[in-house]
Parts: structure tokens; C-alpha cells; sequence
């Protein structure tokens, strides 16, 4: 058995569109490999393919060509065990109004085949914290509530992956948290995760692993920590005791003179080191009364491997 949980080799996808518009080719042969066991992250501009990915791997999208492995079982040889093998959080809620939470998760459970006495609804609605809404219609849950539930649909029958599609897109901060929890919980019990956001310091904060897609191809994929580390950028604001013009600068270090009197100095660790910067403004004869500095985040990152495209989805 492959110690892989996705494997994903030459996937295409080409929507026939209008006929104004003609064909138009969402995935132009992807590979991916994701790990067992991880929190991975899957980023890119909307637009940029990856709702068109998680749609093949739910099996709700049919791929043009490659193929696709979920958690050993090749998607067009064993289907109902590669759909066995991952649960989807989607991104919109397609929920039954007149189901109360109770009966969502029965019935979903019986569609994947889960026997009833296998079933895990009571523990699910305690991880979801809706135990005391177990018997309200779903169409008197607050939005929150029913994102809940939509993590609850994807767990009945459990999933070796689990796939978040946005999941927290315009959910309040407490949710947000229990959330994280939930998956960090699920992850610590051996559950892969693949999970696409708009939060991209959710991203930085939660994920092992991360791939950026961008135009249907895979622009980059590596850990957090190396991506983040390809851009050495770094800025150093410092507060001068009294007003002060910007000193002159060694090669490599670019300075402002900000509205609020503090000088912003940008510059690449690997090239210039921080007291050369500090040493610059001491023989300016400016006293600091105060140094921040601020390093390159996932942001930085992303923005630079995918220019020219707009928006993040």
C-alpha cells in the first residue's frame, strides 16, 4: 500500500464552453502527490483550478484525462472505495431545511453504506457542538451552525481524508477557532487533511505541506517553512528620538521616510546584515528610540509566484 494518501499524475480538465468562447482548460496536467498523515494546503487565485480538483477528487467532476489515486485505489478502477476514502467540507451548504442535524447525518451515513450500528452520530455532533441542536430543523440553524454540520455530513463515514473547501470563509471568530480545533484534533487521530482558504495566514499557521496552483498548473509545492524561507525580504522600521531625514544607505538597502516620522528600511538578509542598517542610521548621529522588524510571510510568497493574477480562492 502506497504511503501516499493523494497521488495525482498528468490530470487534465477541458469544459467544452460556449460557442463564443470554446473550450477551456481548467487543469493542464497536474501532478501531486499529498502525503499520509499531514495538514496540507492547496492555494491559488480564483479561478486557478483547485475547486476543479477537489470536484474530481470528491468524484463530482469527471477528470479528461490522468489519473487520480485516493488513498491507494485508482479513482477508475475501484470508485466506491476510492469515494469511501475522503469526505468533502464544501464550500456551500446543501443542506435539507426540514432535516434536523440528527437526521442529516443518519441519512448520509446510509448513503456511503455505514451500518447502523457502526454509526457515530452522537460523537459527531459532540465534535461539531451540536448536541443540543440535534433535534432543530436545519433551516433554523444560525450559518455557523450549518457549516458545522457540513464538517458533521463529511465525517459519517470515516474518512481517511478529509477535504476543507474554504471552510471558514466569513465565519466569525469563535467558530474559526473551533474549527481549527476540530481538524487539529482529527489530524492528531491519524486523518490526512487537504484544505484550500482565502486565509493565507490560516494557511501558514495550520499546514505541513503547501501547493500553489495557479492557470491549471502547479506553480510550486514545498513545505511552510521552505517557501516561506525563498523570500529573505525583510523590513526594519525604526523610530528615531527626533525627526530625522533618511541616512545615506549601504548598496542593497532601500529606504522611506514615513508619514508618522519613522524611517522603513527593506532589504534581503542575505545580502546586507541587519547592523549594517543600524549602523547607518548611528552614523547619521539619529538616536533610535525604538526597532521593528517584520520578515516575509506565506503572503509575500504567494503574491510573487502568482503575479499578474487577481484575486485568491
Amino acid at each position: 500500500m502506497t504511503e501516499n494518501a493523494i497521488e495525482i499524475t498528468g490530470l487534465r480538465k477541458t469544459y467544452r464552453g460556449s460557442a463564443k468562447s470554446g473550450p477551456k482548460e481548467a487543469l493542464k496536467g497536474i501532478d501531486l502527490t499529498i502525503p499520509r498523515g499531514m495538514i496540507f494546503g492547496l492555494l491559488g487565485p480564483n479561478g486557478a483550478g483547485k475547486s476543479t480538483i477537489i470536484n474530481i477528487l470528491a468524484g463530482l467532476v469527471n477528470k479528461t484525462s490522468g489519473q487520480v489515486r485516493i488513498w491507494g485505489f485508482d479513482q477508475d478502477v475501484n470508485p466506491r472505495q476510492s469515494r469511501a476514502s475522503i469526505g468533502v467540507m464544501p464550500q456551500e451548504p446543501n443542506l435539507d431545511p426540514f432535516f434536523t442535524p440528527r437526521q442529516s447525518l443518519e441519512v448520509q451515513a446510509g448513503l456511503y453504506g455505514v451500518p447502523a450500528a457502526q454509526r457515530k452520530t452522537d460523537e459527531i455532533l459532540d465534535l461539531i457542538g451540536l448536541t443540543d441542536k440535534a433535534g432543530a430543523y436545519a433551516r433554523t440553524l444560525s450559518g455557523g451552525m450549518r457549516r458545522r454540520l457540513l464538517l458533521g455530513k463529511a465525517l459519517v463515514h470515516t474518512p481517511q481524508i478529509l477535504v476543507l473547501d474554504e471552510p471558514t470563509a466569513g465565519v466569525d471568530i469563535e467558530l474559526r477557532n473551533m474549527l481549527w480545533a476540530n481538524v487539529r484534533k482529527l489530524n492528531e487521530q491519524g486523518m490526512t487533511i487537504i484544505l484550500t482558504t482565502h486565509y493565507l495566514e490560516e494557511a501558514e499557521a495550520m499546514c505541513d505541506e503547501i501547493a500553489i496552483i495557479n492557470h491549471g498548473t502547479l506553480v510550486t509545492r514545498d513545505t511552510t517553512a521552505n517557501l516561506i524561507g525563498r523570500i529573505d525580504a525583510k523590513t526594519m522600521v525604526i523610530v528615531p528620538e527626533a525627526p530625522a531625514a533618511l541616512p545615506g544607505l549601504p548598496e542593497g538597502v532601500e529606504g522611506r521616510l514615513r508619514d508618522d516620522g519613522a524611517l522603513e528600511f527593506t532589504y534581503r538578509t542575505t545580502q546586507v546584515p541587519a547592523e549594517a542598517v543600524l549602523a547607518a542610521v548611528r552614523n547619521a548621529g539619529i538616536a533610535i528610540r525604538d526597532v521593528k522588524t517584520q520578515e516575509a510571510n506565506l503572503e509575500d510568497v504567494f503574491l510573487s509566484l502568482t503575479a499578474g493574477a487577481h484575486g485568491r480562492g
